[in-house]
């Protein structure tokens, strides 16, 4: 089974955060997934996900804060 990307954004500049992680995501096979870690709630980045790319994305936490947000990012399955 392969390793589980693991993306650690918390030293990238704010503003190429979410165009890195939709790069990382448009290359995913559909069941693929990754690991986001970030310092604070992703969830502006769950509503852009809801809004430009509805149904096709899973979305769950592993940990949430107060120092590490984790969240595994998924493709749906075809």
């Amino acid at each position: 089974m392969p390793t589980e990307t693991i993306l650690d954004i918390r030293p990238v500049h704010p503003m190429h955060r979410h165009p890195m992680i939709f790069d990382l995501f448009e290359s995913l096979e559909p069941g693929q997934g990754f690991i986001l870690i970030n310092d604070h709630n992703p969830k502006p980045l769950f509503y852009q996900f809801q809004a430009e790319l509805p149904g096709q994305f899973t979305w769950e936490y592993l940990e949430q804060g107060p120092a590490e947000w984790r969240v595994r990012i998924g493709r749906s399955p075809a």
